[in-house]
């Protein structure tokens, strides 16, 4: 399994080209002027209409106003952003789709190790996410307000503070494994044949952390700046690489079923006998992953700092500016500590997943493998939305961040409608698909299908809660995000999980229903805040956009 991204995966921008993007238009959907053009590209009575701009002309990238995020339709800007975020996260789910088949043929103790693993892993990984969320948020805002030159100072220091930072929690990570795993209150069974092979996976996956980071920073940054597609294709290229290595590393020339689905067994014994090679087991996927985001990463930071592509970085703005570090701190630190929190409340589930048997465990496992390819289409609006608001935001157009917010919060509720009719239907072939003949198979699928079917009545919720989510963090308020999805997680999740397991005694069941719980209750109060209208002010200052601009001007 390879790790998931934190809430927001960023992404860095480069160059110090005149034009701030060239290209295909379709990847690059904000604002194309230079700082120090009229901030409000409305006409100037303040509506919707840009017949008479109330300075110079602003041509978006698309070359006609129905494909600027500022202005024009709202169903083409965010239907541009959001699908190529959707292509992302289905590889991302890729990566562990991948790990999970192919484990899934080693051992079902080894997709329960990767099920426990993961949590661990995104709670350091959080630290790090929430300031790449808000190296973001400055880029959508700073590009919505024509800063395009502040929107590259922001990329620079976004990645130099959070490289630095994923160094540093790479080494503690990996220190920190094994007496994490040790304190979680295990079945004994689980304890002796799980958790050891979810240590061998989380070191290996921590040493190579800032790889993994690098590739985040990227493809959040570039979102805040209006492009999505050319994060896409690159992460095309790490997923490719994963799916090439996983087998190999996983089993080597040994009972590697890649060579059985082919029809090349013969040639698999030949290898094997002329290089024993064996395979490193749950350590091989650990290991595919790394080298895979690492390509990603170098290619990332290469576009960012070698191209055109993105705001107007340069080598320069690595060098670390204190006054900008404040900023992305200040409206990091909400987010780090939401995502987190999100993390420890996995972590807590977890804790109360392991008291069951090595069945159910593998089950909750298989079951949020196959929800997260349920999450994409949410998630892909909600990541969308936080590029629309804050960029409207930034240009002033409160109005317009506001009804893009309600479209994209319909949308993603139908579409979520629909998936839950589908995994209703199919959830038995589906979960059936990840395991092998091995030991435990038929109770661990017996047990996947009735997570799945029971997490079903949320779908509709998570399109509507995540959008909410986006919303609140495009406009700056990551307090709110904050709060909204503390409440989602620890009272509507582990609250719910903990009573209906260990004070009603409902077993694996309560786990399933509490799962459920979260996304209803995150929604129902994600749309009663958004409504008090309270997130319309935007994060940044007019006057700050000049004054970023010239301290990086050439």
């Amino acid at each position: 399994m390879s790790p998931g991204s934190p809430s927001d995966e960023p992404d860095p921008s480069a160059n110090d080209a005149d034009s701030a993007a060239d290209g295909d238009p379709d990847s690059r959907i904000g604002s194309d002027t230079e700082a120090g053009d009229s901030d409000d590209p409305r006409g100037s009575d303040g509506s919707d209409d840009p017949g008479e701009p109330d300075g110079p002309d602003l041509e978006p990238t698309l070359g006609d106003v129905s494909g600027s995020i500022t202005e024009g339709s709202l169903v083409r800007p965010l239907f541009h952003l959001a699908w190529p975020i959707v292509v992302i996260q289905l590889l991302q789910v890729t990566y562990n789709v991948v790990d999970t088949l192919y484990l899934g043929r080693l051992s079902s103790d080894a997709v329960g190790a990767i099920s426990l693993a993961f949590p661990l892993i995104f709670l350091l990984i959080a630290v790090a996410g929430g300031f790449t969320t808000a190296g973001a948020i400055l880029v959508a805002q700073y590009t919505g307000a024509s800063g395009d030159r502040s929107a590259g100072v922001v990329t620079g220091q976004t990645v130099s503070f959070v490289g630095l930072l994923s160094i540093v929690l790479g080494v503690v990570g990996y220190f920190y494994t094994r007496p994490a795993l040790e304190i979680l209150p295990s079945d004994q069974e689980t304890a002796a044949a799980v958790i050891p092979l979810a240590a061998d996976y989380m070191e290996i996956v921590f040493l190579g952390l800032p790889l993994m980071f690098g590739f985040f920073v990227f493809s959040a940054l570039m979102r805040g700046y209006g492009d999505t597609r050319t994060p896409m294709l690159v992460m095309v290229v790490s997923v490719f690489i994963n799916v090439v290595l996983d087998p190999f590393f996983i089993f080597g020339f040994q009972e590697n079923p890649l060579f059985g689905w082919v029809g090349m067994t013969g040639l698999e014994e030949s290898l094997y006998a002329t290089t024993g090679f064996a395979g490193m087991g749950i350590e091989g996927a650990a290991l595919a992953t790394i080298l895979a985001r690492g390509v990603g990463t170098a290619i990332g930071l290469g576009l960012l700092f070698g191209t055109d592509l993105g705001p107007r970085a340069s080598l320069e703005h690595l060098k670390p500016d204190l006054d900008l570090i404040e900023d992305i701190v200040r409206l990091g630190t909400p987010s780090m500590v939401e995502q987190s929190m999100s993390a420890l409340a996995m972590i807590s589930l977890t804790a109360m997943v392991v008291t069951f048997s090595p069945p159910i465990v593998s089950a909750y496992g298989l079951g949020n493998r196959l929800i997260s390819i349920v999450f994409l289409p949410a998630m892909g609006l909600g990541r969308a939305i936080d590029t629309m608001v804050g960029q409207n935001l930034g240009a002033d157009r409160a109005d317009r961040a506001a009804r893009s917010t309600w479209l994209a919060a319909a949308t993603g509720s139908g579409i979520m409608l629909l998936v839950a009719v589908v995994a209703v239907a199919f959830t038995e072939p589906i979960v059936s698909a990840f395991l092998g003949d091995v030991d435990g198979a038929a109770e661990t699928i017996a047990y996947g299908v009735e997570y799945v079917r029971v997490r079903s009545v949320e779908f509709a919720f998570i399109g509507v809660s995540q959008v909410m989510l986006g919303a609140f963090r495009g406009a700056g308020n990551t307090k709110t995000a904050m709060v909204i999805s503390i409440i989602t997680l620890w009272v509507g999740r582990v609250g719910t999980v903990f009573t209906l397991v260990f004070i009603l005694g409902w077993g694996a069941t309560g786990v399933w229903i509490g799962m459920a719980v979260g996304n209803v209750l995150g929604a129902l109060v994600g749309v009663a805040w958004f409504t008090r209208g309270t997130w319309k002010e935007k994060y940044i200052e007019d006057e700050g956009v000049d004054a970023v601009a010239g301290s990086s001007a050439d």
